[in-house]
């Protein structure tokens, strides 16, 4: 009985031996295939690598960097207006109806197309007092000749001559002057009291304040037609007056928009305010900008970096792909597939959505836009 016992007891050592050699072999494979699959080097804890088609790779994404000119100062707050050297508000020069539309907000017009009609009592009255008023010299050039024959014939006396062709240059001039009316109305020359209202410039109706049956008027405080060429747009900026050392006219801007937020535009400055607000402390500066493409809108807020005109560079890069760690900062740099070495980086200008390194970076870098805080933590553990 007792040799039985002792032979149990030794087939359960060997038994929980056995599961200790297994477990203990299980760790090593689950450690050495954790270390395989990131890769680390133990003398490089800088560098977080992967192996081909991990899923962490996912969350990563890296793109070049480029040096730029960096500005001069924080960004300041704009918007996009229209270009008021390109835009015109069209309203009715005299009072009538409205008959017909030719044009309706977004349409494309050419300089002299037409708007709308008017049926304008006012048009037929100038056009009855051209054709009143022609008429009239007509009669009264014809009396003019006459009295000359009669003149130079010795029947009647030299004032009624100088009378004559008096009445003949008031009638010349009342004719000029109802020529001159209709003129200044753009008139298309027919006699039916029909008024073609006409686009000044080339460009965009913007808005169109008139519809079918509508009286208008000259006074009337909204134009009826606002056409603006927006391939041009000009964005104004109010520039702190701390600021404003760092403006002048000429220099090249920097803008980023909420809409397109992957792109940079850039405008020009064209004209700096003569004045300070007493209120805000700030100087209006007016910049001008390229817009064919018609992706930037009046209205649109932007942010505005007045950029250096010297020597003083940059690389940016978006704020996502900076790592802080007490006063220094990093960034991760893809330097092959798959492989990411952390770099520390001299930061020049920190702005609200992308910043400016000085130095630890070279332009061509891929460097982490996206997973850079899953890298740093990865990095950190491969540390421990």
């Amino acid at each position: 009985m007792k040799k039985l016992t002792k032979t149990l007891i030794l087939l359960a050592i060997a038994a929980l031996a056995a599961t200790i050699v297994t477990v203990a072999q299980q760790r090593s494979s689950d450690h050495e295939a954790a270390e395989e699959k990131h890769a680390v080097p133990l003398h490089d804890p800088g560098v977080v690598q992967f192996e081909r088609g991990a899923p962490q790779l996912a969350a990563v994404r890296s793109e070049a960097v480029k040096t730029e000119s960096m500005p001069t100062a924080e960004p300041v707050n704009g918007r996009f207006v229209y270009d008021e050297s390109q835009t015109t508000r069209v309203s009715s020069p005299l009072v009538g109806r409205v008959l017909a539309l030719h044009a309706g907000p977004g349409d494309r017009v050419a300089r002299g197309a037409a708007l709308l009609d008017i049926d304008s009592p006012d048009l037929a009255n100038a056009e009855a007092d051209l054709a009143k008023f022609s008429s009239e010299e007509t009669r009264k050039r014809l009396a003019a000749e006459r009295t000359r024959r009669l003149y130079e014939n010795e029947i009647i006396a030299r004032k009624e001559l100088e009378a004559a062709e008096a009445d003949f240059q008031q009638a010349q001039a009342d004719t000029r002057r109802a020529t001159l009316r209709l003129r200044s109305l753009q008139a298309s020359g027919r006699q039916d009291g029909k008024f073609v209202l006409k686009s000044p410039i080339s460009g965009t109706v913007v808005e169109r304040n008139s519809n079918l049956g509508q009286e208008v008027r000259p006074e009337s405080a909204d134009p009826l037609f606002l056409i603006s060429n927006i391939g041009r747009l000009w964005v104004l900026v109010d520039v702190p007056e701390r600021s404003l050392s760092h403006v002048h006219i000429g220099q090249i801007v920097g803008i980023e928009t909420d809409a397109w937020p992957e792109q940079r535009f850039t405008a020009t400055v064209q004209k700096v305010g003569v004045a300070v607000d007493p209120v805000t402390r700030r100087v209006q500066v007016r910049c001008s900008i390229d817009n064919a493409d018609g992706r930037l809108k009046p209205e649109m807020f932007a942010r505005v970096f007045f950029l250096a005109d010297g020597e003083r560079k940059g690389i940016r890069v978006p704020n996502a792909a900076l790592v802080t760690e007490g006063i220094y900062s990093f960034v991760f740099v893809e330097t092959e597939l798959g492989r990411f070495e952390r770099r520390k980086v001299g930061l020049a200008m920190r702005g609200t959505d992308h910043s400016f390194i000085e130095s630890g970076l070279s332009e061509g870098d891929h460097v982490v836009v996206e997973g850079a805080l899953l890298l740093n933590s990865e990095a950190s553990a491969d540390a421990r």
